[in-house]
């Protein structure tokens, strides 16, 4: 059963929240504050966070930054907060999904179903191989897992999917559109954002210079092509 952590400090938002998920048959775990959703995360291990920003004694990204020091659950963050640059900001942190108050409760439950299905492990394919950009790193589909300089790196669900979408079409342009329905979910379409912020994590995290990239190259307005 999916065991989900809703964090805010909104009564009747965790009272409606907790119904409906019950109700699906979640298993829910509620936290007032940012210190208490940290305590219940590591007690619990959740599935998935559902994350208010703000929280009374402390901002919401930072409790993203601290679950992305040693988990990658999914975070779907649920905020009024709804500039561009607040969304980049939870999403820079490590979140997965941003939707904004007041919510529609069918979309976010969607979206919680599809945050889910990003982290489960999928069943080896036929065509799972261990793909090697130049030296750089390796990726090994069949394990989803990325490995550089002898050792494993770290993804979060979001960054794996984005990652296997590109390294399956290597060479290939994918377009914005592509990218963000086959990662996040055919609602999707138009959060160029998402694509920016994430591709951006993985540079950081693969490219030997991050500012050059080699390996995944920006086709401006077009989308993304994973070159070996």
């Amino acid at each position: 059963m999916t065991r989900v952590l809703v964090v805010d400090d909104e009564p009747q938002i965790v009272r409606a929240l907790v119904i409906n998920l019950k109700a699906r048959t979640y298993e829910v775990d509620s936290a007032p504050d940012g210190a208490t959703a940290l305590r219940l995360a590591a007690a619990r291990h959740p599935d998935v966070v559902v994350l208010d920003l703000g929280l009374p004694d402390m901002d919401g990204v930072e409790v993203i930054r601290g679950l992305r020091g040693w988990t990658r659950v999914p975070i779907l963050v649920l905020s009024a907060r709804h500039t561009s640059d607040e969304k980049v900001e939870a999403l820079d942190a490590g979140a997965d999904d941003y939707v904004t108050k007041p919510f529609g409760m069918d979309e976010l439950l969607a979206r919680l179903r599809a945050a889910v299905r990003r982290a489960e492990p999928a069943g080896a394919a036929e065509d799972d191989v261990l793909v090697d950009a130049g030296g750089d790193f390796t990726v090994d589909l069949a394990a989803k897992k990325v490995h550089r300089d002898g050792r494993d790196v770290r993804l979060t669900p979001t960054e794996w999917h984005l990652l296997e979408v590109l390294v399956r079409n290597t060479g290939r342009l994918v377009g914005q559109k592509q990218l963000l329905q086959e990662v996040w979910g055919p609602s999707y379409g138009t959060e160029t954002n998402y694509l920016r912020v994430y591709m951006a994590q993985l540079r950081r995290k693969l490219e030997a210079d991050p500012s050059h990239p080699r390996h995944f190259v920006t086709e401006p307005g077009m989308g993304y092509r994973f070159e070996r």
